[in-house]
């Protein structure tokens, strides 16, 4: 099975319908509703996407997209090592870096 690091864009992308990728998200979470694709993000993420879906919509709301998101996504640990290699890294975006490094080491791969 196919295993895929998510990144908050493309959840984003999902939850608040935002155009013009919202139908490619929709159809990734098909796929991972089906099982046909493993799904894999980090706890930040979640973080990041309470704080602005809380802006579009109810708090209640909220929880309860991101409750349905957690029974289709995996949720990946960020240790000490992941901000070890985040903060040595070229990347510009420090974010990313903690998503890139923690998929590369949990054998996710980046596409």
């Amino acid at each position: 099975m196919i295993k895929l690091f998510i990144d908050s864009d493309i959840i984003l992308d999902l939850l608040a319908q935002r155009e013009p990728h919202f139908e490619y998200a929709a159809k990734l979470f098909t796929l991972i509703d089906q099982q046909k694709v493993e799904a894999y993000t980090a706890p930040l993420i979640f973080a990041n996407l309470h704080y602005i879906l809380r802006k579009l919509t109810s708090s209640a709301s909220t929880l309860k997209s991101l409750r349905k998101l957690k029974t289709l996504i995996n949720v990946l640990a960020i240790d000490d090592r992941v901000i070890g290699q985040a903060l040595n890294s070229e990347f510009n975006d420090f974010e990313d870096a903690i998503q890139y490094f923690t998929a590369v080491n949990n054998g996710i791969g980046i596409y």
